[in-house]
């Protein structure tokens, strides 16, 4: 397929095109993507990208995505990327955008095309150009596909049938000098027995179906995207069902105002039991293993499901069985582990052009979510290995609310004389995250079939608890693109950021980047090469940033639960657990890029080879302390990576 070279693409704060780009950037369009039937955005991006890992880290429906981008650059502070959707950086994944809202994406990979992202830049950045109404005309679209899921028999495990683990155990005891018990003495009768394993997993269908609005006229234009996504989990009892609306709207006021408003609402409801034992060792039962891990060690002998239909609490043979081992599959069956997510990305922008090549943007872009989390395991229902139920019925309610607002203000001025070609960019911006989660554990419910808070007789203070968490970010930033005669080219750019995250003594941080490029092709001595349609030669250089240390973690922190004994009286109690830092700052990646870009035939055949070194330093690592001073260590700024 032919690329042209000419085509504009997305960059930080801009546009450039793919000829005169300096820096390490890859872009993949809404039609490379469209025949790809996967539910995420970063699926469909999976072996597309030079230099990106995507691994599934889970087969939980809906999630479990992993973005590299040129490794890993951070030992403590995180090393997931930057996500910007339509300018806006976002917090976390976008695990609930559909995909069939995006028009295209540019990956940033080298130092000189993520600067002006700053502190937040060091892992990459994924920039997200959502779909929006062009041409003058109304075009209307549907896209749907359904398929089935399982899990493959070559990828599960080989386990014994009935018989053959019969057979195994009268061997066993044979070998020992013991009497074989009656229950073993005839291996045949139970046959192919009971797959504990299979018999926890199903076929599961996936659909997903979208239905677009494309409408563009002389002064306004609009774009929607309507979704519906409904995966179900091979494992039992697990789903993930997403609803999603995205509507683009620009209008034209006149020659030298354009307006522009976006709104995306979703939904998603996600219900996924335990499956690797993370989720219940660390609030239900700390000693808890994976149930899929667990019923793999359950005797195939012993039946998961009665003739009956019913489903019995315990496997177990009394007089041979050691203990009695819970049922996995019927707790598969009734832990209810449900969240359910709301989630709003919306901005508003206004753009002033007064004079030609001169141009003033403001916008306003606001993140607003909410989840709320339902754990019920029932008094029939137990995860761990040696706790066979009834055990006492148990929940845990979360509850989320979280916001984010950026404000950016953007001036733009481009001039061309003569074989001279300038682009300025200045701009001011500033972000805003606040977060409130509550949770509560609750113990002791008198009937599984009652499982309101007030019911509960117990609420475990241990696991219980509110938290807030905010941070602050405000941001200078600057770009110079220089190019003479459209083929020797030249960019350089910085950006300050100052952020709440960091030591009061070092709140701000400066990540400056220079590149430059030479078309090589475009020179008189290559004008001959009819086969040759590029060949560019690119290097940069440039310092960004890595933020993802935590909100308060140059704080000493305070324990409020070192209670106190008076007498007999409990008096509460506060202590300072950690030291602070106030000289906390930034982890620092130092990236120099070089790079050559080939294209023959037209463009039909691309070839780009990239060499890049990335140098971490200041790692935030935990340092160790005397423990005469009352503390075992101190996070600090310390270590390099390459």
């Amino acid at each position: 397929q032919s690329a042209s070279i000419g085509e504009v693409i997305v960059v930080a704060y801009g546009n450039t095109t793919k000829k005169t780009t300096t820096g390490a950037i890859q872009t993949v369009n809404s039609k490379e993507l469209a025949d790809i039937p996967v539910p995420q955005l970063t699926q469909k991006l999976q072996g597309k990208l030079a230099g990106v890992q995507i691994n599934q880290t889970t087969g939980k429906p809906g999630q479990g995505m992993q973005v590299r981008i040129r490794g890993q650059a951070s030992i403590l502070a995180g090393s997931d990327p930057l996500y910007v959707v339509d300018g806006f950086p976002i917090v976390g994944d976008i695990s609930n955008i559909n995909p069939d809202e995006v028009e295209s994406i540019s990956v940033l990979k080298d130092a000189a095309s993520t600067s002006l992202y700053g502190s937040r830049a060091a892992n990459g950045v994924v920039l997200i150009t959502t779909k929006r109404g062009k041409g003058s005309q109304t075009n209307i679209g549907v896209n749907a596909f359904y398929g089935m899921q399982q899990v493959p028999d070559k990828g599960r495990p080989q386990m014994m049938n009935g018989q053959e683990f019969a057979q195994f155990k009268k061997e066993s005891f044979e070998d020992l000098g013991l009497a074989v018990p009656e229950y073993f003495q005839n291996p045949s009768q139970y046959g192919e027995g009971y797959d504990w394993y299979g018999g926890m997993l199903r076929n599961a269908p996936i659909q997903n179906y979208s239905i677009s609005i494309n409408s563009s006229r002389d002064k306004f234009s609009t774009s929607a995207v309507l979704g519906y996504f409904n995966q179900d989990g091979v494992l039992r009892n697990s789903n993930f069902k997403r609803y999603s609306l995205r509507v683009n709207s620009e209008f034209k006021a006149s020659e030298k105002i354009k307006l522009g408003f976006n709104a995306a609402p979703s939904y998603s409801l996600d219900n996924t039991p335990s499956s690797d034992g993370a989720f219940y060792a660390s609030f239900l039962d700390p000693s808890a293993g994976g149930i899929l891990n667990n019923a793999l060690l359950v005797w195939p002998t012993l039946p998961y499901q009665n003739s009956d239909g019913s489903l019995p609490l315990t496997a177990f043979v009394p007089g041979v069985s050691a203990f009695a081992t819970p049922n996995y599959f019927r707790a598969l069956n009734e832990v209810t582990n449900e969240t359910q997510t709301t989630r709003l990305l919306s901005n508003a922008f206004i753009e002033f052009t007064p004079i030609s090549g001169l141009s003033f943007k403001s916008s306003i872009n606001a993140d607003i979510g909410s989840s709320a989390f339902v754990n019920f395991k029932p008094s029939t229902a137990s995860l761990t290995f040696v706790a066979p139920p009834p055990s006492p019925a148990t929940s845990i309610r979360r509850n989320d609310h979280f916001y984010s607002w950026l404000n950016e203000n953007l001036i733009t001025y481009k001039k061309a004389y003569a074989l001279h070609n300038f682009e300025v960019l200045g701009g001011f911006t500033t972000q805003k995250f606040r977060r409130e989660a509550e949770q509560l554990r609750l113990t002791d419910f008198p009937d599984d079939r009652i499982r309101t808070i007030q019911s509960a007789i117990n609420i475990d203070r241990t696991q219980s608890f509110s938290d807030i968490q905010e941070w602050s970010l405000t941001s200078f930033i600057g770009r110079i693109n220089y190019d003479f005669a459209g083929k020797y080219l030249f960019t350089a750019a910085i950006r300050r950021d100052g952020s709440s995250r960091f030591g009061s003594d070092n709140r701000w941080g400066n990540f400056p980047s220079i590149s430059a490029g030479w078309i090589v092709s475009d020179e008189k001595f290559l004008q001959n090469a009819k086969a040759l349609s590029l060949l560019k030669l690119r290097a940069s250089y440039g310092v960004i940033g890595n933020n993802n240390i935590g909100n308060y973690t140059q704080y000493a922190t305070v324990s409020t639960i070192n209670n106190t004994i008076f007498g007999s009286t409990i008096a509460p109690g506060a202590s300072v657990i950690s030291l602070g830092n106030n000289n906390l700052g930034w982890e620092t990646t130092k990236q120099f890029d070089f790079g050559v870009d080939i294209g023959f035939f037209k463009n039909r055949l691309n070839i780009g080879y990239d060499y890049y070194t990335k140098r971490t330093t200041n790692l935030l690592y935990n340092v160790a302390v005397p423990q005469e001073s009352g503390f075992t260590n101190f996070t600090g700024n310390i270590g390099e990576l390459k």
